[in-house]
């Protein structure tokens, strides 16, 4: 074995060996280092990882939407796709066009239910608003105290009535002599506005105050579009205002108390009524419209009496006696003391009125009628006034008519008056027929003008101080403009509560055969549309 492995051999396996343990004891320290480090190593990479998938699950998210989004607009892009949406929506408009037609049919039927239901409550409380006025017309004549009337002349004026609700004044125009008052109650306790009939007493103190010029009839300082005459014949609203503008209110007041408006006439009735002038007002429809005051039938008929009789304010009364019917005493209350060609100077206007004007229809040219008509809104309905005499040379009657009712205006009133000297016609003698041309060497122009114009201005309350044209049965609209002015005047004219009716009113338009009709209710607050032709 020695000779096998010398001792130097020895050394070198045994030096090898050391290297050898040594070396692997390097190699496992070293292991086991890298091992201790490899948890950490492989932390952080799978945290890498991690990142990195996370951001290819956003990628790959944002590619899904995108492909999708791809798609959505290829499917637009694709006609097929586009026509089934179409027809989708355009079912789904139609369904909710439908539905919304459906929901307005069905409002529409309920509006016109309201407004028929609001029409036959309308018409309701305005027939019953007129019964009670015929009621207690009638229950009134039944209480008029008639020892003393004429008789005949009462049932004459009480069938010239009839059914309208009223009150009827027929009288001797130059002893005061009362022949017949209708309705006692209205026609001697009540008053009313006047109305148009104002516009005597606004003429009267115009001419005697130089406001109207007397030759002519025109306004002082202003252009209007007719004279006194036609102005009165026509009932001419701007042209009285005119004239009241240059009066004053205290003017106004003064001559209608010479005429006997404001206190009491006299009739021997118990509790008559004095009425009222309008003392402090200003408002230009004072002049025209009888604003803010009030008279009774009993005096309208001795103003007219007054106005044509020499300016004597008679004293009326009924004959209690017999002979006091045979032999009636005149007596006068006072006397007006005026010029008598100022005080005479409103007759042919007047006498235009009956002849061509707002009184004409129906009425008996040949009797020598000449009288002043009236229409407003007063109490909560229209009022019809009609003052009068007749015949005009030597007036031997007075009649005065004041109606009410919604459909009344002055012409009706001075149609009940035109039956009345019908009946009368026997004792009224003429004398000179040409009283206009021999006294005031000035004759009405009896012009042709249609009656809506007439009516236009007739009916104060539709046809303001400003308001020219009106619209008559057939629809049709004629505007007559007013006359150049020098100065352009501010507005006179404010709408007065007593213009206003109760009850809303109850439209009623015709058809073009006249056939069929339509009934329809206008709200208080809405206003009438003016219709002009071009």
């Amino acid at each position: 074995m020695k000779l096998m492995f010398p001792v130097k051999f020895r050394v070198v396996a045994f030096l090898l060996a050391i290297t050898v343990v040594f070396g692997v004891s390097g190699v496992a320290a070293q292991s086991k280092k890298q091992a201790a480090k490899k948890p950490a190593a492989t932390k952080k990479a799978v945290a890498k990882k991690d990142t990195a998938k996370a951001k290819d699950t956003k990628k790959d998210k944002r590619n899904k939407k995108e492909t999708v989004a791809d798609k959505r607009a290829k499917k637009k892009e694709d006609p097929k796709v586009d026509k089934k949406k179409n027809s989708a929506e355009s079912k789904r408009a139609e369904a909710e066009r439908r539905r919304k037609e459906a929901e307005r049919r069905a409002a529409a039927l309920a509006e016109q239910r309201r407004r028929e239901q609001a029409r036959r409550e309308a018409i309701a409380r305005q027939q019953a608003f007129i019964r009670g006025l015929r009621t207690e017309t009638v229950e009134n004549i039944a209480k008029d105290r008639t020892d003393g009337e004429d008789l005949n002349i009462r049932n004459v004026a009480l069938n010239a009535l009839g059914d309208q609700a009223g009150s009827v004044v027929v009288m001797e125009a130059q002893t005061g002599k009362v022949l017949t008052v209708v309705n006692q109650e209205w026609a001697v306790r009540r008053t009313i506005r006047p109305c148009s009939t104002i516009k005597l007493v606004t003429a009267a103190a115009g001419l005697n105050e130089g406001v109207i010029d007397k030759q002519t009839g025109a306004v002082r300082n202003v252009s209007t579009r007719r004279m006194l005459d036609d102005a009165l014949a026509y009932s001419d609203n701007p042209y009285f205002q005119r004239v009241g503008a240059n009066l004053g209110n205290t003017k106004l007041v003064e001559y209608g108390r010479k005429y006997g408006l404001g206190e009491p006439t006299g009739i021997n009735l118990d509790n008559e009524s004095p009425g009222r002038l309008p003392v402090n007002n200003s408002n230009a429809r004072i002049y025209s419209h009888g604003d803010d005051t009030e008279v009774s039938t009993i005096q309208l008929a001795v103003m007219a009496s007054a106005m044509t009789n020499g300016g004597h304010r008679v004293l009326p009364r009924v004959p209690r006696t017999a002979e006091q019917n045979d032999r009636f005493p005149t007596m006068y209350k006072a006397n007006v003391e005026l010029p008598q060609q100022n005080v005479r100077r409103v007759i042919p206007g007047m006498m235009g009125a009956a002849e061509y004007g707002t009184a004409r229809r129906g009425m008996d040219q040949t009797l020598g009628v000449a009288g002043k008509t009236g229409s407003c809104i007063d109490k909560g309905t229209w009022v019809g006034l009609f003052t009068s005499v007749a015949p005009i040379e030597q007036p031997k009657y007075a009649v005065a008519v004041i109606l009410r009712g919604p459909k009344q205006r002055g012409r009706y009133a001075a149609a009940v008056a035109s039956k009345i000297y019908s009946a009368l016609a026997p004792k009224i003698v003429r004398t000179d027929r040409n009283l206009a041309q021999t006294e005031f060497k000035i004759q009405p122009r009896n012009v042709a003008v249609p009656t809506t114009v007439a009516t236009a201005d007739e009916d104060e309350d539709e046809a303001d101080d400003a308001a020219s044209g009106a619209t008559n049965s057939n629809g049709n609209v004629i505007v007559v403009p007013s006359a150049p002015r020098q100065d352009e005047p501010k507005k006179l004219v404010t709408k007065t509560g007593s213009s206003k009716p109760t009850f809303p009113p109850v439209v009623i338009t015709y058809s073009k055969d006249g056939k069929t009709s339509t009934i329809t209710e206008q709200p208080e607050n809405k206003k009438r549309e003016r219709v002009v032709k071009p």
